[in-house]
């Protein structure tokens, strides 16, 4: 297996208790596991014109070498499944490193699940780590900025969350868990903190026929080392009635409560809202709401429809969250699950469908998330309400990838927490940040070994309350040759500019790379 975008993950973790618990999960494995180590090596030569994303008065050409040793390991029986994946990308410069630019650049990811008691009793953890942008107002980490330190630091993050499940019969079932994280990133601003939280859910069985409902209850209390404690407190109860086969009502009705502490205020009332599901076929799901929370008019869309060349996906979200939680959450849309449903039917089988999926995202250059606002450091609470639209097709030669997004952040805590993550300067920033993105891949097969690909990326940032918008474009330009079933070569044009900062200075980069990527 060759290593993609997705997967360039840490080799060490700064903390022991994801540690522990991941050799909790390898001890629990036996040997009849089944077991895949996927280690690899890739070695980049790159030409750039302005590495560092300086301005046309201060920039500076050079030859880059990157190294990029990494593994991935997956693990799996009858209770246990463990997936860990890390990387390190060691840069060497011709000019000598300049005092804003990576020596090295490293990130990991692990998950797993145990079941300790079948139907009963399970436990769930995940961990990761790795560069982060501070703010969505300078360069960001989708590729843009790979050898910049600006507008970046290192975050950890990781849970553990165990959790009893009990079926009433044909009556209902239900789960009631429990969860600890951790997020940790750039100690002097952001600072660390831990959360525990409590979760109970209740939803109907077989026996209500046509009648469904679900009682979602939650309780989550946050420790901010620097910024004290805060709290959130969710209610809520679903029905739905089917009125045919492929067709249902449904309503919900619920109350929240978000305590920000010394973040400043507190904002809780009831939400409704009523809409239907309809499930033409198991190719087609559309699942819309309408309603209204304390904050406003609100509501939900989840569309989906799978043909055997194309995957569709439109969504819209609207909730009260934080960069922490989205964080320890982990992404919304992830690459190869929209690109999941495109292989399912020339890779029937999980395993060698993913290979497929991580050799594809090679190949054609994708990111490991698309379509996703950048997830910049924020203390404070806020309102985000996300559109997404999502389209893939597959062909014998042709395969393309695009996906579109809007997001719109409305801060709800005091902004005095970001003072000293922004400076007192910038931290109104965070009051409103709108962001529109598009990420485009195409990818042609010349042959059986080799493929031809370009991909385009373009943001833009606003800021209402600070009048401050700024673009950001990368386009590329690939050719891939697989040498032998675990040689891969790749030759990149790459052209990046954008803006900073309040004057919006404005930065290009031209480049151009070759690579050559070992499976061992």
């Amino acid at each position: 297996m060759t290593i993609t975008t997705a997967n360039r993950l840490a080799v060490r973790v700064p903390c022991l208790k994801p540690l522990a618990l991941a050799a909790a999960l390898l001890v629990a494995l036996p040997a009849q596991a089944q077991w895949k180590v996927t280690p690899s090596i890739s070695l980049t030569e790159t030409y750039s014109d302005n590495p560092t994303l300086s301005s046309d008065a201060n920039k500076r050409a050079q030859w880059i070498t990157e190294l990029m040793p990494a593994i991935r390991v997956d693990g799996r029986n009858s209770r246990v499944q463990f997936s860990a994946s890390a990387s390190s990308s060691l840069y060497s410069y011709s000019e000598g490193r300049p005092s804003n630019a990576h020596r090295n650049n490293t990130q990991y990811s692990a998950a797993g699940r145990l079941k300790v008691v079948e139907d009963f009793f399970y436990v769930d953890a995940r961990a990761g780590g790795g560069s982060r942008p501070i703010s969505a107002f300078g360069p960001d980490d989708a590729g843009i900025n790979r050898y910049t330190r600006e507008n970046q630091t290192d975050l950890t993050n990781w849970s553990v969350s165990p959790y009893l499940v009990r079926r009433f019969g044909n009556f209902g079932a239900a789960t009631l868990r429990y969860t600890h994280d951790s997020v940790n990133a750039d100690e002097s601003r952001f600072g660390s903190s831990t959360s525990d939280g409590v979760t109970f859910d209740l939803i109907s069985g077989r026996a209500w026929r046509d009648i469904g409902w679900n009682v979602h209850l939650m309780r989550q209390d946050v420790d901010m080392e620097r910024f004290g404690e805060t709290s959130s407190q969710n209610a809520l109860l679903g029905v739905s009635y089917r009125l045919q086969r492929t067709f249902k009502l449904t309503a919900t009705g619920g109350y929240d409560v978000y305590d920000y502490g010394d973040f400043g205020g507190r904002t809780s009332g009831a939400s409704w809202s009523a809409g239907f599901g309809w499930y033409p076929s198991a190719r087609t799901t559309v699942e819309m709401s309408a309603g209204r929370h304390f904050l406003g008019n609100t509501g939900s869309l989840l569309a989906t429809h799978r043909s055997r060349h194309t995957v569709w996906r439109a969504s819209y979200s609207d909730s009260v969250t934080s960069t922490r939680q989205q964080f320890t959450q982990g992404a919304q849309i992830d690459t190869a699950s929209l690109l999941d449903g495109l292989f399912a039917t020339n890779f029937p089988d999980p395993v060698a469908r993913r290979q497929a999926i991580e050799a594809y995202m090679l190949e054609a250059g994708l990111p490991a998330t698309m379509g996703e606002a950048v997830n910049f450091l924020t203390n404070r609470y806020f309102r985000q309400k996300v559109a997404q639209a999502s389209f893939g097709y597959n062909m014998r030669r042709h395969a393309a990838v695009v996906t579109l997004f809007a997001d719109d952040r409305i801060a709800l805590s005091s902004s005095a927490v970001d003072s000293e993550l922004l400076g007192s300067e910038l931290f109104g920033l965070n009051d409103n940040v709108r962001q529109l993105g598009v990420n485009a891949a195409y990818s042609y097969r010349l042959n059986a070994r080799s493929s031809a690909t370009a991909s385009l990326t373009a943001t833009r940032n606003r800021s209402p309350n600070s009048v401050l918008e700024l673009d950001q474009q990368s386009l590329r330009f690939g050719l891939s040759r697989r040498f032998s079933r675990n040689l891969t070569g790749n030759v990149e044009l790459r052209h990046v500019r954008g803006e900073r900062g309040f004057n919006s200075v404005g930065y290009k980069e031209n480049a151009i790379s070759a690579t050559l990527s070992a499976q061992l």
